[in-house]
Order: structure tokens, then C-alpha cells, then sequence
């Protein structure tokens, strides 16, 4: 079984995945897709006139604020149009595929966080109003079900809180979350990137292979999201995972290429 996380960069080729996932699915290979939509949901919210606002946490990790304005533009953005665009594009290839949200069947269940803290101009405030979780299980058995049955499911979030709230999580700590309860072994994860970088924005900069233990020695490197991926892959590794690859969204074969060793590669 493979799981493949792709980001919601506008230079994402879906394309290319889709084609990928065809050969991989039609070699035997059992795939769950998982996707992220942050271009196109900051558009659609500037549109809106209700801009996507980002908080940072006083360890540095910035994350989305969402409120119950952001929660409703997550929604049509993630679980309606990227999620139901990626399904019939994998239709396209010929690849029988289910989109869900983390909501659907309560696939994946988390606690909202009532309190978070952010830094603003040097100083720590409390946030009480963000409607933000972190998954603890999954559904399992729903995820099976599909599996067996021949469909690629396709999963986007948000979340569902144990008060059956709707709360946006991390992309990264629910899919190693979905490592341990599904018993993964190996992970690809694309961006508009060829893999981990030495020095932000210098494609030349590539690192080849991270040491699983090692993984807290690269965070003097990471910039902005890739914070929260070394942390999601600690956590996936923590769940048994045994290699994660992290490798560029942009090219031609970009799922084959990651599983060959082009990008960054964690034992």
C-alpha cells in the first residue's frame, strides 16, 4: 500500500500524478491519495473579501487562522472543488476514484484545540475562537472498504472533532496518523520542490537522504510549510512508517521518479 501526499501548490502538475497513479494502480499496487488545496483556497478567500490569515506559534510554526468564515471557504475549496476535480481528473485516466473529506464517516476524528497562541509583534496572545484540531484515529475500515473494493480514495481535509465540529488539521500529522492505523510502509510526498533543501529556493541545494533519527538536526533549514512536514514525518516514523519520499510535484512522473531516488529520501 502507498501513500501519496501532494500539496496545494499552483505549480502542482495533477496531470502527471494522475498518470502515475494509473501504472502504479494497474502494476497491483493498492494507493490512497491524499491532497492539499492552500493556492487556490487563498484565491477563492481573497475573492471572497475573508483573506486567509496565518498565525504563528511561539516555537515558529505558522499555520492557517480559521474561523467560522475560513472554515466555510475550506470547505467549498478543499472537500468541493479541488477534492471533486482531482476525482474526475483520475477519472479521466481511467482510475476508479472516491473523494472524502475528513468529515465523511468520520474518517479522520480529532480533538479542536480551545486554546492556541500565536505570536503577534513580539508578543504571545491567546486565541480562543480558531476552529482548528489535530486527528487522533482514523476510520480504518471505511478506508478498506474502498481499497478492497477496487477504488482509489482521494482525502482531503477538514476534520471532525469528538463534539462532531468540523476543524481544519494539519495535512502532514494526519496522514502519519493514517500511517499507524493502516499499517504503511512507504509515503510520497510531492511539492514545488525537487525535495528537502540546504538553502531556501536553491533547487541545487538538494539533500538525499535524512537520516529517521536525525530528522529535528534539518529544521535550521526548514522554511515556512516545511516545518510542519519534518514534523509530520517524525510523527509517520514514530507510527512505523519505514521510508517517506519527498520529491518535486512539477515534473513528468513525478510519483515513479520520487520512488527511484530522484528526490529526498528518509530511513
Amino acid at each position: 500500500m502507498l501513500l501519496i501526499k501532494i500539496g496545494g501548490g499552483k505549480q502542482i502538475n495533477i496531470d502527471f500524478i494522475c498518470k502515475d497513479i494509473k501504472s502504479i494502480v494497474d502494476s497491483g499496487e493498492k494507493i490512497i491519495l491524499v491532497h492539499g488545496a492552500s493556492t487556490r483556497r487563498d484565491e477563492i478567500a481573497k475573492e471572497l473579501n475573508v483573506p486567509t490569515k496565518t498565525i504563528t506559534s511561539p516555537s515558529g510554526v505558522e499555520s492557517v487562522y480559521t474561523d467560522e468564515k475560513a472554515i466555510d471557504v475550506f470547505l467549498m475549496v478543499y472537500a468541493g472543488l479541488v477534492n471533486k476535480r482531482t476525482v474526475a481528473k483520475l477519472q479521466q485516466y481511467g482510475v476508479n476514484a472516491v473523494g472524502l473529506s475528513g468529515i465523511d464517516g468520520k474518517l479522520w476524528q480529532g480533538k479542536r484545540k480551545r486554546a492556541i497562541y500565536s505570536q503577534i509583534g513580539g508578543k504571545t496572545k491567546l486565541i480562543t475562537d480558531s476552529m482548528t484540531g489535530k486527528v487522533e484515529s482514523i476510520n480504518s475500515g471505511l478506508i478498506h472498504l474502498l481499497l478492497n473494493n477496487n477504488y482509489v480514495p482521494v482525502l482531503c481535509p477538514p476534520a471532525i472533532s469528538e463534539e462532531n465540529e468540523i476543524i481544519n488539521t494539519d495535512n502532514d500529522w494526519a496522514t502519519s496518523v493514517m500511517v499507524g492505523a493502516l499499517g504503511i510502509e512507504k509515503m510520497v510526498v510531492l511539492f514545488e520542490a525537487p525535495g528537502m533543501l540546504k538553502i531556501f529556493g536553491d533547487e541545487s541545494s538538494l539533500i538525499k537522504r535524512i537520516d529517521k533519527n536525525n530528522l529535528d538536526d534539518y529544521l535550521v533549514y526548514a522554511e515556512g510549510r516545511m516545518k510542519k512536514k519534518l514534523l509530520g514525518a517524525k510523527e509517520a516514523f514514530r507510527q512505523k512508517l519505514k521510508t517517506m519520499y519527498w520529491s518535486d510535484g512539477r515534473v513528468m512522473n513525478p510519483i515513479i521518479n520520487a520512488l527511484k531516488g530522484t528526490g529526498t529520501i528518509i530511513t
